[in-house]
């Protein structure tokens, strides 16, 4: 199956634009930096003592005071809901801002890449700042500021390890813990060049980089002494090089977003300090907890998600849960459901459960997605197809009666073909039927085996022939793999599938 540009352009368009953007903000940076320490005048001596080393440090350097200070903006996570509710804010924009954490993992990786370029480079330039010494300009010769690179080489190396997956999914805590070192590393980033290693030259006018001045050693002089008395006079300094260390710009590029991103932490803490009462606490089969609490002036809207910190737990450590329950204007609670799977959620239950009438202390913070009224008054949702794929038959029970209770209303209303369903269960061992009375209309759509996906798509093409499709994934990243590459597509029918994976950012 072939692609399909549209498709392509629908669902990678803005996420390769924004990439290609950065990729050329990061190449125009280190050329730039590069063919100024390299060409410059104010540099000449400099580059002559140490190289190549210095050009490639230095822009090095650039680009890392760029995704030092990029890094930060994918985590205020505020003001992103914040321009994703307003009127301005388009919908390829919206979907854009849920791919933010991919943004962060790639401005994270630039920092480790361009680091190892940065430290590489300073050890050339040590080792050619030893065969280059030169007593003529001794104001010139510099020292390296060696302490407060090893700590952030050190901090660097902490965060890069604790951010891959195994460390993630074994014990999350270590990732959470090291990543808070950030605070430390920015404050000595912003200090690593106050000592003024390196140095620029002053007085280019009244001393031509390469003229000759007093201060020339005694073996070029002995060299220069056949030269025509015409020639020596005009190419002579009219005084000494004079150096001066470089201002530290570091802080220019991020305290901006570090600001930003300190306020954005004071206010998700602030709208997090009402606790939480929790109404009820259900165990449901295949180890899913339900959960039924209840804020104080909460609102919140289908699709959003909060935040939960149990300190009973960890007092560092917040995570999100998709709301599977939202407030009404009749019914004030708002629930999620959780799966027991690591160690967070494991102590989390046995504090919960054993003891309902511990006194835990919750506290949730909703990260809204606002969607602007006026951006959908021509938008009219035609038919809902949900598919659910689960490996135990006793999964179904999580929602069965939600999907009872929707299958009847439709009824009701005469919309029996609006809402599709589709259920799977992969695990056919010691498989059993939903025999009760009231799921009846669910053991009509229940599936043994896995979904295959192309068919299910070719057909949703056909009953929607060029029109646009919204595809909601929700699920392993097998799944999402499969499902992102088949809405990339070409199809007969026309239809365009676009892509949506649940994102926490």
């Amino acid at each position: 199956m072939g692609l399909s540009v549209r498709s392509w352009v629908a669902n990678e368009g803005g996420k390769h634009l924004v990439l290609m953007l950065w990729l050329g903000a990061n190449t125009w940076l280190f050329l730039r930096t590069f063919l100024l320490y390299s060409t410059g005048q104010q540099y000449h001596y400099l580059y002559k003592m140490l190289g190549l080393g210095l050009c490639i440090s230095r822009a090095a350097a650039s680009v890392l005071n760029l995704n030092c200070s990029l890094v930060l903006l994918p985590m205020c996570r505020s003001l992103l809901t914040f321009v994703r509710g307003t009127h301005v804010s388009s919908r390829k924009t919206r979907r854009l801002l849920d791919k933010s954490k991919t943004f962060h993992v790639a401005c994270g990786v630039a920092i480790c890449i361009f680091s190892v370029v940065h430290v590489s480079a300073h050890l050339v330039n040590v080792v050619n700042f030893s065969a280059g010494y030169s007593d003529d300009f001794p104001s010139l010769n510099l020292a390296l500021p060696g302490i407060t690179g090893v700590v952030l080489v050190l901090i660097l190396f902490l965060m890069f390890m604790s951010s891959s997956y195994c460390v993630r999914m074994s014990n999350y805590e270590i990732f959470w813990y090291t990543h808070n070192l950030f605070i430390i590393f920015y404050i000595v980033l912003m200090v690593h060049m106050v000592g003024g290693a390196l140095k620029y030259q002053t007085n280019i006018e009244a001393h031509p980089p390469g003229c000759l001045g007093a201060n020339q050693s005694s073996a070029q002089r002995q060299g220069l002494e056949d030269l025509d008395q015409a020639e020596d006079e005009e190419s002579r300094c009219r005084e000494e090089a004079h150096f001066q260390p470089h201002y530290p710009q570091t802080w220019l590029w991020v305290s901006g977003p570090l600001c930003l991103y300190c306020v954005e932490r004071f206010y998700r803490y602030i709208r997090s300090s009402d606790p939480v009462t929790i109404v009820t606490a259900v165990r449901h089969p295949c180890n899913v907890i339900e959960l039924r609490m209840l804020k104080k002036n909460f609102k919140a809207r289908p699709g959003q998600y909060i935040v939960l910190n149990c300190p009973g737990v960890s007092s560092f450590e917040n995570h999100p849960f998709t709301l599977t329950t939202c407030p009404t204007e009749n019914k004030k609670t708002f629930g999620i459901h959780l799966r027991v799977v690591g160690d967070w959620t494991e102590r989390f239950t046995q504090l919960l459960l054993p003891q309902p009438t511990l006194n835990l202390e919750i506290l949730p913070m909703v990260h809204q997605r606002r969607y602007p009224n006026d951006g959908w008054t021509g938008f009219r949702l035609q038919r809902l197809y949900f598919v659910w794929v689960c490996r135990e038959l006793q999964s179904f029970y999580w929602f069965s009666e939600l999907l009872i209770a929707l299958h009847h209303k439709l009824w009701r209303e005469n919309r029996p073909d609006y809402f599709n369903v589709k259920l799977y269960v992969s695990q056919t061992d010691s498989l059993q039927s939903i025999s009760e009375e009231k799921y009846r209309p669910l053991t009509s759509r229940l599936l043994v085996g896995r979904p295959r996906w192309k068919l299910l798509l070719d057909e949703i093409g056909k009953a929607n022939k060029h029109k646009r499709v919204g595809v909601f994934c929700c699920g392993p990243k097998g799944i999402s793999r499969t499902l992102h590459r088949l809405c990339n597509s070409a199809r007969p029918s026309g239809a365009t599938f676009e892509f949506n994976k649940e994102s926490f950012s």
